[in-house]
């Protein structure tokens, strides 16, 4: 495991710890949830093991999806505005993320955009 990838388990198992309640209200199938103050619509899907979220805010995107098989576990990172994608990225993990693992890494990217977006 590279360090970079030792660094992101530690920081998904500490956001796990913090965020277990929030995460326990995504357990469902699509749970779209409305942030009126800055008009973002969120939206996390469970996939089979993993899970996905999309947040949109006009003509801006966020997308991010966590596959989870028994051998690994794929993290993908998509931003666009309008058809122009600004960030798509993606990265792979030599182990299975846990459930837990997913719901942080959910969190901290729901959490993240809505810090950005609240910026602007």
């Amino acid at each position: 495991m590279s360090l970079h990838q030792s660094c992101f388990v530690v920081v998904v198992l500490l956001l796990a710890m913090s965020s277990m309640i929030w995460c326990g209200s995504c357990a469902g199938a699509a749970e779209p949830i409305a942030d009126v103050g800055n008009d973002l619509q969120i939206e996390v899907t469970k996939k089979g093991a993993g899970k996905q979220a999309v947040i949109s805010q006009g003509a801006k995107e966020w997308f991010m999806l966590i596959d989870v098989t028994p051998e690994n576990a794929v993290v993908i990172r998509q931003e666009k505005e309008q058809d122009r994608y600004l960030v798509d990225e993606s990265e792979t993990h030599d182990r299975p993320m846990t459930a837990a693992e997913v719901d942080a890494a959910i969190a901290d990217y729901v959490n993240s955009v809505k810090a950005r977006a609240q910026k602007k």
